[in-house]
């Protein structure tokens, strides 16, 4: 591309900036995809994402750069050649061309803004496909067709990567996913969910969301989900907006990973900052996922199986389905020990229930409140935290192990949330009381409210 001038302050397109020489690189070898398309468009880049062509000797190539530079390498498809070569910050796949040269292989590939070429050794751009205009134009072009067929999770990755960049969908790829867009229900859940992860995690793929619903994507994956569904998306992001204004650090919860741990751990954990690769699997995510579900909790979970999300995701949800009509009910008002029953019900659910509620439309003054007991993590009501242990119990009460333990120490933390008990010793003396009375109920006096 003569005439074309590259960024300079690029790491992707400047090989001495890279983890390894490139004159381990066969002259035939190319930077192709997405890395060249983001240099190209100046995107920042927290870590190197290198993708290689090789007319010959892909597995071969990536091997020996691992090998010299002690770095981590990996045979992703023996079938293929196809190998990744893992640095400290950096990632470099080397695939072998597909067909006789390096245009045949272009022309393999997605969108003309994917199939933009790179030589490290000339530092020159091969774009046969014409991509480096459609980046000007900021389109989202097909290279055909056919493509698309042979893997319909393309057709969800453009509405992604149009969310991604900042990009609009030309006329006639739209039309083509229009075309084909049946086919995305045979493509694998994982591959499925990881696109749709993206579309879930940011303002700006919402209005593309709706969009590759209207255009059926979505018809073979989430059957029941409507215009309005779309529309309850699009407030959750006024939600949470809102939610940090009047409680300020909701946002940093509201962004904290969804994981199997959060449901066992303390409450410490919410607060710790997440990853920026984890953080697409958020509580805000999940709300987003909950409005395109059914509100039947049996279909929803059989739909949320079916997209192989995780254990800890799908409990989310239940939650969610579970309590969030009770929040919303009119009139509902939450007593102290109500609160605290509640708290420790949802547990770290806490974020995806209060901004699906705001986006439903309960009153912010009505949530605040539960959002600031959430956030300070010395609320007793929120976080209780017992005044004694289960030995201290049984020493200074002279009792045996058993569930009548922890009987206790639920009533003791309910009691501390409502102001009855602030000491140790307070503590142990209204416990022998509890013993003296027989209060305690099958479930720490709850059956009685």
């Amino acid at each position: 591309m003569p005439g074309l001038s590259l960024p300079t302050a690029s790491p992707t397109l400047s090989p001495h900036l890279w983890p390894f020489s490139p004159q381990w690189l066969p002259t035939s070898t190319y930077l192709v995809g997405g890395a060249v398309r983001d240099a190209l468009l100046e995107r920042p880049v927290d870590r190197l994402d290198l993708d290689f062509v090789l007319a010959e000797k892909a597995v071969e190539t990536a091997a020996a750069i691992a090998h010299h530079y002690d770095a981590g390498f990996v045979l992703l498809d023996a079938e293929r050649q196809i190998a990744r070569v893992v640095f400290d910050h950096a990632t470099a796949d080397f695939a072998l061309q597909v067909g006789s040269s390096l245009e045949m292989d272009l022309q393999r590939r997605d969108f003309t803004v994917n199939a933009i070429a790179y030589s490290p050794h000339t530092q020159e751009l091969h774009d046969p496909l014409r991509g480096y205009r459609d980046l000007e134009k900021r389109l989202i072009r097909m290279v055909c067709l056919d493509n698309l067929r042979e893997d319909p999770l393309r057709l969800l990755r453009a509405y992604r990567q149009a969310a991604q960049l900042g990009f609009s969908l030309e006329p006639g790829t739209q039309v083509g996913i229009r075309q084909l867009a049946a086919c995305l229900a045979d493509v694998a859940a994982e591959r499925v969910q990881s696109e749709l992860r993206y579309l879930l995690s940011s303002a700006a793929g919402t209005a593309w969301l709706t969009t590759a619903w209207q255009d059926g994507l979505f018809a073979g994956w989430f059957a029941q989900a409507t215009l309005q569904s779309l529309a309850n998306i699009a407030a959750l992001d006024w939600a949470a907006v809102s939610l940090e204004a009047i409680c300020p650090g909701f946002s940093q919860v509201l962004h904290s990973k969804v994981r199997d741990s959060a449901f066992a751990t303390k409450p410490e954990g919410l607060h710790q900052a997440t990853p920026a690769c984890n953080r697409d699997r958020n509580w805000l995510t999940t709300a987003k996922l909950v409005c395109l579900l059914p509100p039947t909790p049996d279909q929803a979970e059989a739909e949320l199986q079916r997209l192989k999300y995780s254990r800890a995701e799908l409990r989310a949800v239940m939650v969610v389905l579970k309590y969030l009509p009770r929040l919303l009910s009119p009139g509902a008002v939450l007593t102290l020990r109500d609160q605290y029953y509640f708290f420790q019900e949802i547990g770290p659910v806490f974020p995806t229930l209060a901004v699906l509620a705001v986006a439903l439309g309960m009153p912010l003054a009505a949530i605040a409140p539960l959002g600031q007991r959430f956030l300070t993590l010395s609320d007793p009501v929120a976080h209780p935290v017992s005044l004694v242990t289960g030995q201290q119990l049984m020493t200074g009460l002279d009792l045996p192990p058993g569930p009548l333990i922890g009987k206790l120490l639920s009533a003791l933390q309910l009691a501390q949330a409502e102001g009855t008990i602030t000491t140790p010793d307070a503590a142990l003396e209204l416990a022998a009381q509890l013993l003296q009375a027989g209060t305690l109920g099958a479930r720490d006096g709850k059956e009685g409210r």
